[in-house]
C-alpha cells in the first residue's frame, strides 16, 4: 500500500484542475454513476467524526474517508482501495486537507458555473475553510475585496492576514448582516448551530453557498432565505435535507435542485443558495487524481 504524505498531497494539487473535477464529480453522481452512501457521523465530547465513501461504477478504486474536528481543528484521511480484490492501495495522509479543498473547489466553481462576476466577496467563519475559500474563489472571480466577519477577534485577525495573500484588501467586519450589506456573493463555513443571516439581511442579486451545515442541528441560513431565492442548489438532495440547510427549510426541498443536475441544463438565476454537505463522490475523484499524480 502507498502512503502519502500530506506535503506529496500539498505538491500534486493544482487549484484550477481541483475545480473541474469536482464539476466532473457532481455531474456524475447526479448522473447516478456512482454509489455515494450517505455519511456516518460520530459525536464525540471533544470533536466530531465524519465518514463518508464512494465507489464510482466500473471503476478501479473506492474511497473511504475520515474527516474530523477536535478542539477546533481538522484531522483525518483518506483510504483508496482496488474495487476488483478489496486490497488498499493508497493510504491518503491528508490531515483533512482533501476535504478542505474539495469543498472549497465545489464552491468556486458553482459560482464560476453561475456566470458570477463579482468583485468582493464575503465570508462568514474565520478557520481553514474561509481561507481556502478565497483561495479558490479568487481563480473564477476578479476579486478586490473581501468582507470577512467571525466571532473570535484573534482568529479574525489572523485569517485576514493570510487572506491578503489572495486579495489584499480585506475589510473586517462588525456582523453578518454587515457582510451582507456589503457584497452580493456570500460563503458562510461556521459550526453554527443557528442562523447567522436572516431574510431581511440578503439584498437582492446575492448568492450564497452555505458550507457550515453537514450534520443534523447545524444551520448558517435562516429558512426565508431558501424560500425567498430564486434557485436553490444541493449537493445532494438526500443529504442536504438530513444534513443541510434544507433541514430547516423541508417544504423547498420540491423545487431544490441538484448541482449535478443543473450543470447540465443551467438556468440564469437573479438570487441563488448553494447548500453544500460534500459527497463521498468527490472525495473519490480527488483521491484518484492525488494518487494517479495527475497534478489535481
Amino acid at each position: 500500500m502507498r502512503i502519502l504524505t500530506l506535503d506529496e498531497i500539498r505538491a500534486r494539487i493544482d487549484d484550477g484542475a481541483a475545480i473541474d473535477s469536482m464539476r466532473a464529480a457532481l455531474m456524475a453522481h447526479s448522473r447516478g454513476e456512482a454509489q455515494t452512501p450517505m455519511p456516518m457521523h460520530l459525536d464525540i465530547d471533544s470533536g466530531e467524526v465524519h465518514m463518508k465513501s464512494s465507489h464510482r461504477l466500473g471503476g478501479k478504486y473506492f474511497v473511504l474517508n475520515m474527516a474530523t474536528t477536535f478542539g477546533g481543528r481538522g484531522n483525518g484521511m483518506m483510504l483508496l482501495a482496488s474495487a476488483e480484490t478489496g486490497e488498499p492501495v493508497a493510504y491518503l495522509a491528508d490531515a483533512g486537507h482533501l476535504t478542505d479543498i474539495r469543498t472549497a473547489a465545489v464552491a468556486a466553481m458553482i459560482a464560476r458555473e453561475l456566470g458570477r462576476k463579482d468583485q468582493s466577496i464575503g465570508i462568514l467563519g474565520s478557520g481553514i475553510q474561509a481561507r481556502l475559500a478565497v483561495r479558490f474563489h479568487s481563480r473564477v472571480l476578479p476579486l478586490k475585496r473581501i468582507y470577512l466577519w467571525g466571532r473570535d477577534a484573534g482568529h479574525v485577525a489572523s485569517c485576514a492576514e493570510e487572506l491578503r495573500r489572495y486579495v489584499p484588501d480585506v475589510a473586517i467586519m462588525s456582523s453578518a448582516s454587515a457582510v451582507a450589506a456589503a457584497t452580493r456573493c456570500i460563503v458562510t463555513c461556521t459550526a453554527a448551530r443557528a442562523p447567522l443571516l436572516v431574510e431581511s439581511d440578503i439584498e437582492d442579486g446575492t448568492h450564497i453557498t452555505a458550507l457550515g451545515a453537514d450534520s443534523p442541528g447545524k444551520q448558517e441560513l435562516d429558512p426565508e432565505i431558501l424560500r425567498a431565492a430564486d434557485l436553490v442548489l444541493a449537493d445532494s438532495l438526500v443529504q442536504c435535507e438530513k444534513l443541510g440547510e434544507l433541514q430547516h427549510a423541508p417544504d423547498q426541498r420540491a423545487r431544490a435542485v441538484e448541482i449535478g443536475a443543473y450543470l447540465q441544463n443551467p438556468t440564469p438565476a437573479r438570487s441563488s443558495v448553494a447548500d453544500l454537505t460534500g459527497l463521498g463522490i468527490e472525495d473519490l475523484f480527488i483521491a484518484e487524481s492525488i494518487y494517479e499524480n495527475r497534478n489535481v
